[in-house]
């Protein structure tokens, strides 16, 4: 098979699979996303990207804990207000704390968004793609 051979293309810009794999604590879908592909997209969208992450993966947080107070929204929209952007990063970050296996504290990734967000893409998309995997 040669280069723009279609399985080629198709593994490159498959970026989202789903899988119903309930490893934990609901069955909601969780969508694998490739992690290269991710950071070309928070090149080539300027950062827009990035936003459109945050909402994704609350979105599927929320459905993972059942969690009615969740609103990934409204903490979307947020990020856009100033110090309100801060509730936001803490609400994902208490979501996340549910969800993960490795029980890092909702504090941690809370400083994490202030201070290094990028380390927050990484701990968040690894547990999420682990989910998806099954």
């Amino acid at each position: 098979m040669g280069i723009g051979s279609s399985s080629n293309c198709e593994a490159l810009f498959n970026l989202y699979t789903p899988a119903n794999k309930g490893a934990g604590l609901n069955q909601m879908s969780v969508k694998y996303r490739n992690m290269l592909i991710q950071v070309l997209l928070m090149i080539v969208t300027f950062g827009f990207y990035a936003i459109y992450w945050f909402y994704v993966t609350s979105k599927e947080m929320k459905g993972l804990t059942n969690s009615a107070d969740a609103a990934p929204g409204l903490w979307t929209v947020l990020l856009f207000v100033p110090l309100a952007n801060l509730y936001a990063y803490y609400k994902h970050s208490e979501l996340f704390q549910k969800v993960s296996s490795e029980n890092i504290p909702k504090w941690v990734l809370f400083l994490l968004w202030i201070f290094f967000s990028p380390g927050v893409w990484f701990l968040v998309q690894m547990e999420l793609n682990q989910r998806a995997r099954g």
